[in-house]
């Protein structure tokens, strides 16, 4: 999809309950080269037939809408396999609402009162193949829930042991925000080499990008403390 993404625009659907959002989003993307809005939806269950029937390269999901929240909305477009991704931009979320996104297929979170220039990269890179959490909101998740994840030192999750030790240091790093170039630096390895590592974990613990690497990567106590991360912004695709 990366390819085809890169040549030519960004289709994006919008998905939001409020019209007025919907047309200063229009705005705002329409005056950037290279992004096409090719719809809109006002709730949950029309996002997920325009999904269907559009195909876009990007939906940029609302949390609050009527029939169907834009949590089950997304988790019905991943689970329907669709060569779409789901970027969700809401104005306020609880902490189990940005988990619940995440886990049902997201592949991105953002605040609304991010720059336009911050919306435009992240909806660039989610179409192509990267994952995108705002900063903040990932620091918050991590400083409320680093306390109940699980004891590094105690016997890892069955999941991680389908991972080889090199592996598993790159999932290490890669929870700790680090790019493959910097990976690449800190292992003494070729990025390229990176870039496999990272494809392998991502295949053998069967994750769709590394935002839910990093989720893993706490929930089974790979990486403990708030304070080892750094906030996963605009990384690497893979």
């Amino acid at each position: 999809m990366t390819d085809g993404v890169a040549s030519r625009p960004v289709r994006v659907l919008l998905a939001d309950e409020q019209p007025l959002l919907r047309t200063g989003l229009r705005t705002v993307l329409g005056a950037e080269g290279g992004l096409d809005v090719v719809g809109e939806a006002g709730d949950g269950v029309e996002a997920v037939e325009l999904a269907r029937r559009l195909l876009p390269d990007v939906v940029l999901m609302d949390l609050r809408m009527p029939r169907r929240d834009g949590i089950a909305a997304t988790g019905a477009i991943v689970s329907a396999r669709l060569p779409v991704r789901v970027l969700i931009l809401a104005a306020f979320a609880q902490d189990e609402q940005v988990v619940g996104a995440l886990r049902a297929g997201a592949s991105g979170f953002l605040t609304s009162d991010l720059p336009a220039a911050d919306l435009i990269a992240a909806i660039r890179t989610v179409a192509a193949g990267g994952a995108v959490v705002a900063p903040r909101v990932l620091r918050r998740l991590l400083d409320r829930f680093a306390h109940l994840l699980p004891d590094p030192s105690a016997t890892p999750a069955k999941a991680l042991d389908l991972l080889t030790d090199r592996e598993r240091e790159v999932l290490t790093q890669v929870a700790r925000g680090l790019s493959n170039a910097e990976i690449a630096r800190a292992l003494s390895v070729g990025e390229t080499t990176v870039k496999t590592h990272v494809g392998h974990v991502l295949t053998k613990l069967r994750l769709r990008d590394r935002v839910q690497a990093v989720v893993l990567a706490y929930e089974t106590g790979l990486v403990r403390s708030a304070g080892e991360v750094a906030p996963l912004t605009y990384r690497d695709q893979q």
